[in-house]
């Protein structure tokens, strides 16, 4: 197992760069959140491990949706699914984008992540038109803490639909943030706010010790967007 050095004494000038080299095992992934680090880097590139200053976090109890997309859950009513199809979710999500072919998502993570979410420290959520997944989003899950990784959409608001739903999951389980890692408009646009890299950390601690979420509640249901918009809620 590779232990990995602390960021504020390792980067004390806030650059977000942390160390280089290990691997992708699921122990190393696992050691590497609860330590505030993931991975990021080209593929060819060594493997890079990051913990940026400040960092991106999203309050499940202060997320609104927008009128919108409620009012577009009701009309599609498409099928939301959590952790019943993790893999084909992130290979989605390293597919090419309009705005660029580039993925950081090599094989290398896919089978990392994959390994991690069969040792129960992922999730998945899916978005569904009949039997074609069309949007999802995908993560870890370390104690009571969820850390986003990637999400997609191939039809309108179809990720964002998976998002609404990850916070609904996260109200439900009073998590105290769910971690985005680095700012970008459309994660501010969704709400997400920053937290110092500092504050993140401590916080960090307390979450990943709490007893895990209990992903049955959720994983063996399929769940209307419609109803889901409607109620506000994934648990009845």
């Amino acid at each position: 197992m590779y232990l990995f050095p602390d960021p504020i004494e390792s980067d004390p000038q806030g650059q977000g760069l942390i160390c280089i080299g290990a691997d992708l095992e699921p122990s190393t992934l696992y050691e590497a959140y609860t330590h505030g680090l993931f991975p990021w880097f080209n593929e060819g590139d060594p493997i890079c491990w990051w913990c940026p200053e400040p960092r991106c976090v999203i309050y499940p109890d202060q997320y609104k949706p927008s009128k919108t997309l409620l009012r577009n859950m009701k009309k599609m009513d498409y099928r939301i699914t959590i952790n019943q199809a993790f893999e084909r979710v992130m290979r989605s999500c390293a597919l090419p984008r309009n705005y660029t072919s580039e993925t950081w998502i090599s094989e290398d993570i896919v089978q990392g992540y994959v390994e991690l979410f069969r040792e129960g420290y992922g999730y998945s959520v899916e978005v569904w038109d009949d039997q074609e997944l069309i949007g999802g989003l995908y993560g870890v899950s370390i104690g009571r803490g969820c850390f986003g990784e990637s999400m997609f959409s191939v039809r309108t608001d179809a990720s964002k639909m998976a998002f609404y739903a990850l916070m609904l999951l996260g109200q439900e389980n009073q998590l105290a943030w769910i971690d985005c890692q680095l700012v970008n408009d459309h994660l501010l646009s969704l709400g997400a706010c920053t937290l110092s890299r500092q504050e993140y950390l401590k916080s960090l601690q307390d979450v990943i010790i709490r007893p895990p979420i209990d992903w049955k509640n959720y994983q063996e249901r399929v769940f209307s967007s419609k109803t889901v918009a409607e109620n506000a809620k994934l648990i009845e």
